[in-house]
């Protein structure tokens, strides 16, 4: 009679598939546990410089090449790897201030960024200001000793203000103690080069560290979180990466998988959203039920001087801000009659996207807008398609 299999057979199966498999999409490897030839390699192995594989919270073959091609896509060297945008805030965050240091966010940060400082940060005595993106000639003035951080964000979260990153960032060159973050997940390493921006007077060029909210265009599916962090200096990559380590932060292969799946149409994706986007805008700004149309593109949004001086690119998000006129009742009305366009957040799927805000809890410093503001994620849907779904929705407000 034949042995039965037990489990450690099939545990300790002896058979390993032939090596030189290639194919379009990398492999997908996952692990917790990484197993070692032997003691010596156990000992000598270390995952610092991507030379070896430890434990599966330190890297894996497809870990890896998501963060080298991340790496390229921002014009940096290294990059880690979050569970989400926002931990990869959070991620800068911890690495880089510690007690009596200050950090400067623009007024119009993504929110949780901000709600960040105020609790979290000010709880660990770290100490934060609000400064205006497009007044980078009162920056100087905001500096002190303890500023350790500066965060840019382009465009602004929501109100999508074009900041004066040239201008912002030639302040912040003055004080070689600052370290200059960006929040890139809207220009998605394909507006501008974040790490090439040139603040002239033989300062030194770009951004110190840019982070992306890889939810958005890299995925390009509205199924996946994660975030990442791209450095081009080694040392800042180490810090980042040893509070990275002691954080346990860490992502599913299944999720890096989706990620390298979407970069190769990254660019195609993103031009196309950017030139339905631009129709809408022009279409919306025709409109009178709108007091203020918001897009970097179009001469009269706040910052479009800004834009034009380095980018050429200008995304999937419009805002608008509706007339007075109209109670916050109605807009959600409004918002509520779209039918192609799905009440959710985030952006950079296939699906366009509408959420209503209201600015007056959104902004601190005197003369930021005002109102009641819907937000349009502009999909990959048909454009005659979705202006005709705004223009049925817009029936509903009063005339």
């Amino acid at each position: 009679m034949s042995k039965l299999p037990t489990s450690t057979d099939l545990i300790h199966h002896p058979y390993e598939a032939p090596g030189g498999f290639h194919s379009v999409m990398p492999g997908v490897h996952k692990a917790s546990t990484v197993i070692f030839e032997n003691t010596a390699a156990l000992r000598a192995r270390q995952w610092k410089d991507k030379s070896g594989y430890t434990y599966g919270l330190h890297g894996t073959p497809t870990t890896f090449i998501l963060e080298e091609r991340l790496a390229t896509l921002e014009g940096g060297l290294q990059t880690v790897l979050a569970p989400s945008g926002l931990s990869a805030i959070a991620l800068v965050d911890m690495a880089l201030l510690k007690a009596g240091d200050e950090v400067l966010i623009p007024d119009n940060a993504y929110g949780p960024n901000k709600e960040l400082a105020l609790h979290e940060l000010a709880a660990w005595g770290i100490t934060h200001r609000f400064y205006d993106p497009l007044r980078a000639d009162l920056l100087a003035d905001l500096i002190t000793p303890q500023t350790r951080l500066l965060w840019l964000e382009a465009a602004g979260s929501v109100t999508l203000e074009f900041p004066d990153l040239i201008g912002l960032l030639k302040v912040a060159r003055a004080h070689p103690k600052i370290t200059v973050a960006l929040d890139n997940t809207w220009g998605a390493g394909l507006a501008f080069s974040a790490f090439e921006l040139d603040p002239g007077e033989g300062l030194p060029k770009g951004v110190d560290v840019s982070i992306h909210a890889l939810t958005k265009y890299p995925s390009g599916g509205a199924d996946v979180l994660m975030g990442s962090v791209v450095t081009r200096d080694d040392a800042l990559h180490q810090q980042i990466k040893l509070t990275h380590m002691r954080m346990g932060l860490g992502v599913g292969g299944n999720d890096v998988e989706a990620i390298l799946r979407g970069l190769p149409s990254l660019p195609l994706r993103y031009a196309a959203h950017d030139a339905a986007t631009r129709q809408v805008a022009q279409w919306l700004a025709q409109r009178s039920e709108f007091s203020q149309v918001l897009h970097p593109a179009l001469p009269q949004s706040p910052g479009h001087a800004h834009w034009a001086q380095i980018g050429g690119a200008a995304g999937g998000l419009v805002s608008v801000i509706l007339a007075s006129r109209y109670a916050r009742e109605q807009v959600d009305a409004f918002v509520d009659a779209l039918k192609l366009f799905k009440i959710g957040y985030s952006w950079g799927g296939p699906v366009s996207l509408a959420v209503p805000y209201q600015l007056k809890h959104m902004r601190a410093l005197e003369g930021a807008p005002q109102g009641t503001l819907v937000r349009l994620a502009i999909g990959l849907e048909r454009v005659e398609d979705l202006l005709a779904d705004l223009d049925q929705a817009l029936s509903v407000l009063p005339a």
